[in-house]
């Protein structure tokens, strides 16, 4: 059966620049690299220590200097738009429409078009960066559903190409809304411009929240994170695990400077080791050693029929 393509209500969409969103995400990238090590989790099954990157000297991921300019300029935007109002209408978006109906490897394909020719360290494409990912995992052993997690942990990406605003509600560390914006969130000091941020409803330690009532009850800032944890909750056979790496893999304040504590219940602490055990894998697998796609097809579409319908409404 020939692939028709992508839907035509999506065709307006591929026209974007895949490459200056690659370009913003891995700029986000590195200021993260240089900003702080990757904590890691307690040594147990799926989140032993990692084995993949001893040899890598990660002081040398990404130093350019123009990164935390360029990366402020686009938190600032983030951090200005990214409002309670903003994201109840993402959420609301989200539920209503259905952008696109593919199947997983598929969307691996669609996402390959996200290219980043400015990469300083690696000029891989996202199929590369998919698998590496996914091969660090399975070569350290690890189960295989965290292997699928590397697989598929950014196809959320695919935002881009379904109607979003801009660069600003795809890529970026994600924080919470609806309450006060804490010191941890880079670049803190570009909240200013935010409305919620003079808002009395929004701007304390609590906001529309109450003490410990969970991070699922949370309103994340808006993002492909965000957009593929609520399409696999729904649509896959990946366990908890899994979906916590997807969903706060970007959750920096949280799972790397310790914001948000005041929300947390006894499964967060589970979940935010899921996130630790994850990131060294997102952020150290990138090198220039191609993986051999079609090889590896096989066995990953061999996970990818265990763990995911046929097609996945997108």
């Amino acid at each position: 059966m020939v692939n028709p393509g992508p839907a035509p209500e999506i065709q307006k969409y591929l026209s974007r620049s895949g490459a200056d969103l690659e370009s913003t995400s891995d700029a986000v990238d590195a200021v993260n690299e240089i900003k702080g090590k990757v904590a890691k989790g307690e040594e147990v099954a799926f989140d032993a220590v990692t084995n993949f990157d001893n040899e890598k000297d990660k002081n040398q991921f990404r130093k350019y200097e123009e990164a935390c300019d360029r990366v402020k300029n686009f938190y600032r935007e983030q951090h200005e738009k990214q409002t309670v109002e903003y994201n109840v209408k993402a959420r609301v978006n989200f539920k209503s429409k259905t952008r696109a109906r593919m199947g997983v490897w598929e969307a691996i394909e669609m996402l390959n078009t996200l290219v980043d020719e400015s990469d300083p360290d690696t000029s891989v494409s996202q199929i590369d960066h998919l698998l590496q990912s996914a091969e660090a995992i399975r070569r350290d052993g690890k189960p295989e559903w965290m292997q699928v997690a590397g697989l598929v942990h950014d196809l959320g990406k695919l935002l881009y190409f379904f109607g979003a605003e801009g660069q600003w509600d795809v890529v970026g560390d994600t924080f919470v809304v609806g309450c006060g914006f804490p010191d941890a969130i880079v670049y803190p000091d570009t909240f200013k411009g935010n409305p919620d941020s003079q808002n009395p409803e929004y701007n304390t330690e609590y906001g529309i929240y109450t003490p410990h009532c969970g991070l699922e009850n949370l309103m994340l800032s808006w993002g492909h994170d965000e957009y593929l944890y609520l399409i696999f909750k729904n649509q896959s056979k990946l366990p908890q695990s899994a979906l916590n790496m997807i969903r706060y893999h970007s959750f920096y304040p949280w799972h790397r400077e310790g914001a948000y504590r005041q929300f947390m219940v006894e499964e967060d602490y589970a979940a935010l080791k899921d996130v630790l055990a994850f990131n060294p894998y997102d952020l150290y697998s990138k090198s220039d050693d191609l993986p051999k796609v079609e090889e590896l097809k096989p066995y990953y579409m061999g996970l990818i029929n265990k763990y995911f319908p046929d097609e996945i409404e997108w």
